[in-house]
């Protein structure tokens, strides 16, 4: 009996069975003449998985936040600070929102406002006008 397809092309079910051919009866895989170009190609294809892992991996710039706080215990007290926020917080406003103010009410203070969310690049024009709260949460 005849594999299907064998006018034109063969199919390999088992490994000897059948030979893998194009049309011609011309052998596809294994052809020693086209090793090189397969090998440059495998060495191609490593090399793009490679950078595209790379290029995927997530960029983690450390992130900020600005705000205005009081302490209401007492005489009012009201100060300014910078927090670092988590990396998710970056982009996402309300998480920051909400990271400012889980850090800071565990020194017991209410944030009023978020003011700003940024990179390490703002942490220097910030620094003296936080003061003590300068990273402090």
């Amino acid at each position: 009996m005849e594999p299907p397809g064998a006018g034109r092309w063969s199919y390999a079910i088992t490994p000897g069975r059948y030979r893998i051919t194009g049309a011609g009866n011309c052998p596809i895989l294994n052809n020693l003449a086209l090793s090189p170009i397969v090998r440059g190609m495998k060495r191609m294809l490593t090399l793009a998985t490679i950078l595209a892992l790379a290029a995927a991996a997530p960029a983690s710039a450390a992130c900020y936040a600005d705000y205005k706080a009081k302490k209401s215990d007492g005489p009012l007290k009201l100060h300014y600070g910078v927090v670092q926020v988590s990396d998710a917080a970056c982009n996402d406003r309300g998480r920051a929102d909400r990271d400012v103010r889980e850090k800071v009410a565990r020194g017991g203070w209410t944030v009023l406002n978020v003011l700003s969310v940024f990179d390490e690049s703002g942490l220097e024009q910030r620094k003296q006008s936080a003061a003590e709260y300068f990273l402090r949460f």
